[in-house]
């Protein structure tokens, strides 16, 4: 039950962020729906059709919220892979090794949307405080 209450909540989230950079962005609603389409439910990872490669390959060992919260250069990723097999045993990923970084390389990439900042305050009436 728990499982599910946070699937809600995941799913609930990345609905309201899809509609905050809507009206943030201009985008249209077709795009948001889009998005939001194009999200697995259930580990809020890029769809495509690698994705269950890189579900099977990643998420035994960690949640994907690993991989949701960093941004790398294939080579970055590449290096994080070696990490993980010299320090945490993971397993030769062998053929899919190449699949695996394409779809993290295109999907969490650095990008500049994803290390943007709110916009500026305007109209903002300061104030002293009183002592």
């Amino acid at each position: 039950m728990i499982k599910n209450l946070l699937l809600v909540v995941c799913t609930v989230g990345l609905f309201v962020a899809a509609m905050q950079r809507e009206h943030t962005y201009g985008t249209n609603p077709a795009s948001t729906q889009a998005l939001a389409d194009s999200v697995d439910a259930e580990t809020g990872l890029a769809l495509d059709p690698h994705f269950t490669i890189v579900k099977a390959q990643c998420t035994g060992c960690h949640s994907p919220k690993l991989i949701l919260q960093h941004r790398f250069t294939r080579d970055e990723w590449l290096s994080k892979i070696r990490w993980m097999q010299r320090n945490h045993k993971l397993w030769d990923l062998g053929e899919t090794e190449k699949t695996v970084l394409d779809y993290l390389a295109k999907h969490y990439a650095p990008n500049q949307a994803a290390y943007s900042r709110r916009e500026a305050l305007r109209n903002v009436k300061w104030y002293k405080l009183e002592k």
